[in-house]
């Protein structure tokens, strides 16, 4: 019985800071992104909700496993899931840096060292548990799209750097 908690709760947690960037910054999407100029390759707008919903399910729930493998939080869990925590802290931090400080400058950042961790996310967890690993694969897919399309945006628009 337990168990079902400890896997909705991991599944749910990167859902928690996904809604609250979107809810504290979603009126700066239409005064402020929709004016950006973006590449020909840009998402629609509608497709961001559906894919973070996935993405942070696939995500929350590998990291799941991972804990699960590792008996919990011990010593063996530090680097797997402090990897996770750090690159979900950058994942998190991205939309209140663009939407909400208009500092592509720092976005741009954030996004190149969430790439990083991520990778290193996925590293880490393939020698735990291989299922959890292909589960970030999607993740890291959807994360190199968000970090061209940040350099793009952040190329392309000058006069919103910083």
């Amino acid at each position: 019985g337990r168990m079902w908690a400890y896997t909705v709760g991991f599944t749910v947690l990167p859902h928690v800071g996904g809604f609250l960037g979107w809810f504290l910054n979603r009126k700066e999407i239409p005064a402020w992104y929709e004016k950006l100029k973006k590449p020909s390759w840009c998402p629609s707008r509608r497709m961001f909700p559906v894919a973070w919903t996935m993405l942070y399910t696939g995500m929350g729930y590998a990291s799941y496993l991972v804990w699960n493998d590792l008996g919990g939080c011990g010593s063996k869990a530090i680097v797997p899931l402090g990897l996770y925590g750090a690159q979900l802290a950058l994942n998190w931090a991205w939309p209140p840096l663009f939407f909400g400080a208009r500092n592509l400058n720092m976005a741009l950042l954030d996004v190149l060292c969430l790439d990083a961790l991520a990778l290193g996310t996925l590293c880490s967890w393939y020698r735990i548990n291989r299922l959890a690993a292909l589960l970030l694969l999607p993740y890291l897919g959807w994360l190199a799209v968000a970090t061209c399309l940040t350099i793009r945006i952040w190329k392309d628009n000058p006069e919103h750097k910083s």
